[in-house]
Formats: C-alpha cells, sequence, structure tokens
C-alpha cells in the first residue's frame, strides 16, 4: 500500500470514529444545569444540530434550538429527547436576524428556567457569486443573516446572563456567547468578499463585545470553522465525489483532510463549559491548521 493509500485509509477511519463518537463516549455533565439558545440547527448534516446534540449529552438542563426552517426542527427534538430524557428541549421556528425574535428566545429562557448561560449564535449562509454579481441587497441582505444575527444575540443574551436568580442557583451575572465566524473572515483565500466581509465582521463584534461587557463574567468568542462537510457545502462535497476527487478535499491544510460538523460542536462545548472560564474575546480558527500559514508549495520549507 502507498503512503498516500495508507494516509487515505486513517483519515477515513478518524472521520468514521468522530461521525459515531458520542456512541461510547461516557456523559461527564460539563453543562450540567446550564440553559442553553442554539440557532441554526435546521440542517440535518450542520454544525448546529451537532452541537445541540452534544451539548444534550453532555447534560445541559433546557436547549433553545431555533431555525427559520422549521422542518427539521421536530426530528431534533425527538432524537434528544430519545437519547437524553433528562434534558428539556424546546425548539423555535424564528429568523436569527429578527430583533424581535431573538429578544423573544432570551425572554422565554428567563421565564422558564430563570436563567441564560450560554447562546450559539450559529445562524448563517454561504454565498459563491464573484464580486461583479454581487447587488448591493445581495450584500445586505447576507451582513443581516450572517452579522446582525450576531449582534442581536451579543446583545440580548448579554441582558439576559447578567439577570440574577438565587432560586435557580445564579447568584452572580455570567455566561458564554459563542458566534460562528469563519476562516474567511481572518484572511482573504477562504470564500467571497460579501462572505468574507460578514465573517470579519462577526470576528470583530466578538472581540470588541467582550470588551463592552467588562467585569460582567460575560464571556464573548467567536469560532472560525474551516472546510467542513455541512449542508451548506454539500454541493462541492458531491461534485468532488462525483469525479473521484474527495480525497483532495481539504489537502491544502497541514492535516490534509477536511473537518465534521462534530469537531466544530466539540470546540463549542469547550467555550459553553466553564473550562473555559479564561478565554474571551478570541477567534478560534479550526482548521486543521489552514489559516496557521502564507501558501506554501508542497512539499517544500514551509
Amino acid at each position: 500500500m502507498s503512503t498516500n493509500d495508507d494516509f487515505r485509509k486513517r483519515t477515513l477511519a478518524r472521520l468514521d470514529s468522530i461521525r459515531s463518537h458520542l456512541q461510547t463516549s461516557p456523559r461527564t455533565g460539563r453543562l450540567s444545569g446550564k440553559v442553553c439558545v442554539i440557532t441554526g440547527v435546521g440542517s440535518l448534516k450542520g454544525i448546529g444540530r451537532a452541537t445541540a446534540i452534544l451539548f444534550a449529552h453532555e447534560g445541559a438542563r433546557h436547549l433553545y434550538l431555533s431555525d427559520f426552517d422549521s422542518t427539521n426542527l421536530p426530528s431534533l427534538k425527538e432524537t434528544i429527547e430519545k437519547s437524553y430524557p433528562d434534558v428539556k428541549v424546546t425548539t423555535v421556528q424564528a429568523d436569527a436576524a429578527d430583533e424581535t425574535a431573538v429578544s423573544n428566545l432570551c425572554k422565554q429562557a428567563l421565564q422558564d428556567e430563570g436563567r441564560l448561560d450560554v447562546f450559539f449564535a450559529n445562524a448563517g449562509v454561504s454565498s459563491a457569486k464573484p464580486l461583479s454579481q454581487v447587488s448591493a441587497d445581495q450584500f445586505m441582505n447576507l451582513m443581516r443573516i450572517n452579522t446582525l444575527s450576531c449582534f442581536l444575540a451579543v446583545k440580548h443574551a448579554s441582558e439576559a446572563m447578567k439577570k440574577t436568580n438565587y432560586s435557580r442557583g445564579k447568584e452572580h451575572s455570567g455566561g458564554s456567547i459563542i458566534l460562528t465566524a469563519s476562516v474567511a473572515g481572518l484572511r482573504s483565500g477562504a470564500g467571497p468578499t460579501d462572505y468574507s466581509a460578514s465573517k470579519s465582521a462577526v470576528n470583530s463584534i466578538a472581540q470588541t463585545a467582550a470588551y463592552q461587557l467588562s467585569h460582567t463574567d460575560i464571556r464573548v468568542n467567536s469560532i472560525c470553522p474551516g472546510l467542513i462537510e455541512t449542508g451548506m457545502t454539500s454541493v462541492m462535497f458531491e461534485h468532488a465525489r462525483s469525479r473521484g476527487n474527495e480525497a483532495k478535499i481539504g489537502q491544502l491544510n497541514p492535516l490534509g483532510r477536511y473537518g465534521l460538523p462534530q469537531e466544530i460542536a466539540n470546540v463549542a462545548l469547550f467555550l459553553a463549559s466553564d473550562e473555559s472560564s479564561y478565554v474571551n474575546a478570541q477567534n478560534w480558527a479550526v482548521d486543521g491548521g489552514l489559516s496557521g500559514s502564507h501558501p506554501v508549495v508542497p512539499g517544500k520549507l514551509a
């Protein structure tokens, strides 16, 4: 077997292990007692769905799960309640870029549970048009969905997280707000101009909001995924597989592979948990190392 074949075999085995890891992983209670909101959970192959299931696995008290498209919300609720009957699940069809809807999500958590601990603003869309073909309206719509949604999450979740409730075990202000950005928001080369601009703004919101919320014990961080196999990227993956080129997907990063939603969910779990209590105002690249270097010629010195 060639070196490339051996690497490919190990990579596929690794991906299969990641997809199925919850089947054998013990529940450690890393989110025990926490009330969490996650937006953008509708895709069957998405980061939001993977994160919702992982948060349930780790003992979240109550999950408020939202998406603009309600089609897959009932099945997600059923999946979680079947495997984790101790976790409360509330699904809400809502536009993550609508201020009233976001405000109501946070208010509902306070009304039901008396506290809000985690808000994962994951809703977003992609684009693939070249600069010359993007209209002003299309640009602003992308900014609305990808960026305004994160601004509203920070604005309203932080207010809810400041609320104390002794009867529910929350004696002090505090919480974790997590925003889904992208490596395209870190530098050029990972997405078109409109999409990259929207995600760059998300990264800025994470950093500036953290300082606006100084001394509240509310942390704000963004996750910057690289190439992840989700519903958003499915067309590219299907095209590559139809041509027998799947092995080339992700070849530009030093791990030499693409990532899975579960791998982003693992980072979201860390940021949501108390284990990340000193992590704040960061833009976390989760991209197999892609953003760690300027372009290099394979086989040459980096």
